[in-house]
């Protein structure tokens, strides 16, 4: 079972280059932290909206 887990690893790493999946693990860090960034200054928008409402 050992040896199976093995040529599998090892036939992944042959049939995929390295830059491709790092390019798309970069893509998918950067689509995130585009997201990220949206909701915090939606969320700060709607913070400050709350304070001035008040007034």
């Amino acid at each position: 079972m050992k040896n199976a887990h093995l040529v599998l690893i090892a036939l992944l790493l042959f049939t995929m280059s390295g830059c491709s999946v790092i390019e798309g693990i970069f893509k998918a860090g950067a689509v995130a932290g585009i997201i990220a960034v949206v909701v915090v200054i939606l969320l700060l928008i709607w913070i400050i909206s709350l304070f001035r409402g008040k007034q």
